[in-house]
């Protein structure tokens, strides 16, 4: 079984590219919470996901996501090979997702056109400078 779920924020707003046959594909990164502190470190920590979203949930993330929006997403670990303009070989993982839902409030300032509500109880409005990364 490969089954991912993940509560976050966005590192950057989201990229929206268009393949050759005009499949639409998205990327951004997550941060999600560790629970717990490492030795020598003051504040929380957070690892941090790159993801992929395909088609209508792509133009969906696109549309309606930017830094520092908390979401939650399911979806599956995939780890693909490519080559470098070096001729070297990389391995990359990303989490392909097969659903997103919206969690708290977006973030002041920022207003989508035509994002639905947020959803209650995730928590308030967040501005940059609260972001640590």
């Amino acid at each position: 079984m490969n089954l991912v779920i993940l509560k976050g924020r966005l590192t950057k707003d989201p990229e929206i590219r268009y393949t050759q046959s005009g499949k639409p594909v998205a990327t951004f990164g997550l941060a999600t919470d560790k629970p717990y502190r490492q030795e020598n470190q003051n504040g929380p920590t957070a690892d941090f996901h790159n993801c992929v979203a395909w088609d209508k949930l792509a133009e969906t993330i696109g549309n309606n996501l930017v830094k520092g929006r908390e979401i939650l997403l399911r979806g599956r670990l995939q780890t693909r090979q490519y080559e470098d303009r070096d001729g070297i070989k990389r391995y990359t993982t990303e989490v392909v997702l097969e659903r997103m839902e919206f969690c708290g409030s977006k973030p002041q300032g920022q207003n989508p056109a035509g994002a639905p509500p947020a959803g209650e109880g995730f928590g308030g409005d967040i501005s940059d400078e609260e972001i640590p990364f």
